[in-house]
């Protein structure tokens, strides 16, 4: 195997945040008021085009970074229309240089993923898949509203649909996402996770690095979001 050099997540934290419930409960019952940023309305403006009147399968990869996953998950669904988001110019350039292999039922944007989730529930988008493939995990207790299922986000998670796969080195993150789908009225699954190939190119950093991966799957509903 390969060495790594990706240190293990380092937290305050030897469980679940504590008040965990009390933010998610408060989440769910309140809808952003935040105008939407000018380059993410471009953004979801150039996906409707390239969506046009297509009904069939819809996956989100969000927060992907240069693409890796999502030109994966074009091929593993080719019968789908894959849209990869990252909030990140630089990134999102530099996908072109690196998977050159054409696919044409994917489209990567840079967008703010929180913006654009939003609008995709204003237009009534339903996926049939979501993919989060480790996030930013922010690691220090005080961060706990910065993990997306202790944002206000979660709500457009949620309202989104389909089925939600989440990957993270840290087994705290996922823990607290599976509690957090609870407390939403859905029942998430959890497992290490491990596969011959590496979907990102941080799953394939931790993985030489010997840490092992965590997924959570969970079949979206937003029956407690009032």
């Amino acid at each position: 195997m390969a060495q790594g050099n990706s240190r293990i997540v380092s937290s305050n934290q030897t469980g679940p945040h504590e008040k965990l419930a009390e933010v998610v409960e408060r989440h769910l019952r309140h809808q952003s008021q935040k105008p939407f940023s000018p380059h993410t309305q471009a953004a979801f403006e150039q996906a409707q085009a390239w969506l046009g009147d297509w009904q069939g399968e819809l996956i989100f990869d969000s927060c992907c970074g240069v693409g890796q996953s999502t030109v994966t998950l074009a091929k593993q669904h080719p019968q789908a229309k894959v849209i990869g988001l990252d909030k990140s110019a630089l990134r999102v350039n530099k996908h072109t240089h690196h998977f050159g292999t054409p696919v044409d039922n994917y489209l990567l944007l840079r967008a703010d993923v929180v913006d654009f989730w939003r609008l995709a529930v204003n237009a009534g988008w339903q996926l049939s898949q979501h993919y989060l493939l480790y996030p930013n995990p922010y690691p220090k207790s005080v961060h706990l509203k910065r993990r997306w299922h202790g944002s206000p986000a979660l709500r457009e998670i949620l309202l989104l649909g389909g089925q939600l796969t989440v990957r993270s080195n840290w087994p705290i993150y996922i823990d607290e996402f599976a509690q957090a789908l609870t407390l939403a009225g859905c029942k998430a699954t959890k497992q290490a996770y491990q596969a011959k190939a590496a979907m990102t190119a941080f799953e394939q950093k931790y993985w030489d690095s010997g840490q092992q991966s965590f997924q959570l799957v969970a079949q979206l509903s937003a029956d407690k979001i009032k």
